[in-house]
């Protein structure tokens, strides 16, 4: 068995009190300086008489220690996901504590209620009983150390227990096939540790192999080309921001400290695959798995079984008879029983098997797990909705040659429903159902359609076909019903003073839109007679007002720093709008990008209504 403990204490890499853990920012954090944050957190945690807490924090030190000193004190932590109103409803039949950056209402207020007094913590005993190894805990295989959450094919989210023997079998059979590549890489991330693949990978793994990490998610192009350029180091990434990677700036730096990037989470396309093998010189290793079953294959698509995914080491498959789904034994499963995917393979050699798709209603966009079935359910239970069927306009991609997914929502009303459809229009049904449904899920899954109909259409054998619904849409995609939310004074048919939008990803300090900004946008007037070019004071403004939509912004605006403008934003033109917001600055980090490179981009200042500027 593999013993993170144990491993550490004999790792060929440094262990000194002195050698760097990673950095927060621009401050290292020495082993030393560690071992007191988990000091500092048992001394709150202990105290604790529950058994499982639930957890989030956004800076990986901060949560590594945490976590760890969570282990210490022999407590199973809950990882959630986010913090979103109805999953954090949800942690509460699972949970009484709530430790980190949860909402108000759901925040448990440790120093009050434990009577925690933390300048005395680095000279409590436990502190001083620790070494600059004792931060990773000593556990029994069987000790219940996590809960994740998943979405099951029955669309209700499942408790799945994670066992410390499963941790750390799968960080073993991480470093068993990929630690040689990686060496004494520091890691770097664009995704979050709150779910299991930023866990093991950003986290876990890191830390039992004694490689540094950068506690902060890299969501930028430009923090990825400053920071992947300062020395030898690994990125773990998704499908989403790969995706992007813009041409225009230099790389040239990175191909020589880039050690791998891992992707997971979702399918890679061929074109991203090029596309970072081109800018970085590396090819992704690209992790297939769930939360359910840990890692079960891996990929390189550069030689041979290009498209195939080879199985991890100590893996067991086959593929069932009656539906050809996959079936695996793991050690990273609780037990040896035989474990059932919902995906469908074609089996190539006894290594390596192609994924032909899913068979449940479980859909990804944008690495989020979506189940329509729960989405059709809340919308039946609203009283507005007497059928509902949601489509992933998948098949589309095909048809119009774009990479872009949707929901689509096909709707029969109720009495209730048409009244408010006949009396205040489809633009207010359609934001009536939406905050339904985001109670429930992310906003990147809410449907970009809705159509309205007296009956779904059915067949001879009285089904609903996707190809008859896809024929429904045919009418309506020449001449698209934008349901997006807009400003007053669109909806109102007045000359518009807000693009037309939609989010893509949203986190909790981070945000990622989609505009378009219309041909008769009101100040298009007079910039310019010959071809319009949106203004630079109303890329601020809309950076401030969407900025204030999602995040918590103090109330007075101070300035503006590191703004430039660097190509137009033209009309009817699809562009990213991306914003960070920076609490600890109390500041909005914005950009404009898309295809061609980067618009605009700047940093606005803020300060509480009491503070002034």
């Amino acid at each position: 068995m593999f013993n993170l403990h144990q491993n550490l204490s004999t790792s060929s890499l440094a262990v000194e009190p002195e050698s760097i853990i990673g950095w927060q920012g621009q401050t290292a954090i020495t082993r030393e300086m560690f071992t007191q944050k988990v000091a500092s957190w048992h001394a709150t945690i202990s105290q604790i008489p529950q058994h499982k807490i639930a957890l989030y924090l956004s800076d990986s030190i901060e949560f590594a220690a945490a976590l760890f000193a969570a282990w210490h004190a022999h407590k199973t932590v809950v990882l959630a996901a986010d913090t979103l109103e109805n999953n954090c409803r949800n942690l509460t039949k699972e949970v009484d504590v709530f430790i980190g950056e949860f909402p108000d209402q759901y925040r448990t207020q440790l120093r009050t209620q434990f009577q925690t007094t933390l300048p005395t913590i680095a000279n409590s005993a436990f502190a001083v009983g620790m070494t600059h190894t004792d931060f990773l805990p000593v556990l029994a295989d069987e000790f219940p150390a996590l809960i994740v959450y998943t979405s099951g094919s029955t669309g209700e989210a499942q408790a799945i227990p994670k066992q410390w023997s499963q941790l750390s079998t799968e960080i073993a059979t991480l470093e068993s096939l990929f630690g040689e590549k990686l060496g004494s890489a520091t890691i770097y991330s664009t995704v979050s540790h709150q779910h299991i693949y930023g866990l093991l990978f950003k986290v876990l793994w890191p830390f039992a192999t004694g490689r540094a990490i950068y506690a902060d998610a890299l969501n930028f192009p430009e923090q990825l080309q400053q920071h992947l350029a300062t020395g030898a180091c690994a990125l773990i990434a998704s499908p989403a921001h790969l995706k992007r990677l813009p041409a225009h700036l230099d790389w040239t730096k990175i191909k020589t400290q880039l050690r791998a990037v891992f992707s997971s989470g979702g399918p890679l396309s061929i074109g991203s695959v090029e596309a970072v093998q081109s800018l970085w010189g590396q090819t992704p290793i690209e992790v297939y798995g769930s939360s359910e079953t840990g890692g079960i294959a891996w990929r390189q698509r550069i030689q041979a079984h290009k498209d195939a995914w080879q199985v991890f080491p100590q893996l067991a498959w086959r593929i069932a008879t009656d539906n050809n789904l996959l079936e695996i034994q793991s050690s990273h499963l609780p037990d040896t029983a035989w474990f059932r995917l919902a995906d469908q393979v074609n089996a190539i050699d006894q290594q390596h098997f192609q994924l032909l798709g899913r068979q449940d209603r479980i859909v990804k966009i944008e690495e989020k797990r979506i189940s329509l079935d729960l989405m059709e359910k809340a919308l039946l239970s609203s009283g507005l909705v007497n059928e509902a069927r949601l489509l992933l306009n998948t098949e589309l991609l095909v048809e119009q040659n774009s990479q872009r997914q949707n929901i689509y929502a096909f709707i029969v009303l109720t009495k209730q429903g048409q009244a408010i459809l006949q009396g205040q229009g489809k633009f207010a049904l359609n934001q009536q159902l939406r905050g339904v449904l985001s109670k429930h899920v992310e906003a990147i899954a809410l449907p970009r359609r809705w159509r309205y109909l007296d009956a779904l259409p059915v067949n001879s054998q009285g089904k609903t076909t996707h190809a008859q619904l896809l024929t429904l849409l045919e009418s309506t995609e020449q001449s698209p019903d934008n349901t997006d939310i807009k400003a007053d004074s669109n909806a109102l048919n007045k000359q518009p003073t807000m693009p037309d939008w939609r989010l893509l990803e949203q986190e909790p300090e981070r945000v990622l839109l989609e505009i378009i900004v219309p041909q008769n946008l009101l100040y298009f007037e007079g910039h310019f007679p010959i071809a319009p070019v949106l203004p630079g004071v109303v890329q601020v403004d809309w950076a401030i007002h969407f900025g204030k939509q999602y995040f918590a912004l103090p109330a007075n605006f101070c300035g503006i720093q590191t703004l430039k403008f660097q190509q137009v934003i033209c009309a009817e033109t699809p562009v990213y709008m991306e914003l960070i917001h920076q609490a600890q600055k109390q500041a909005l980090q914005f950009r404009y990008f898309s295809d061609v490179g980067q618009h605009a981009g700047g940093r606005v200042l803020f300060e509480q209504a009491q503070t002034p500027c």
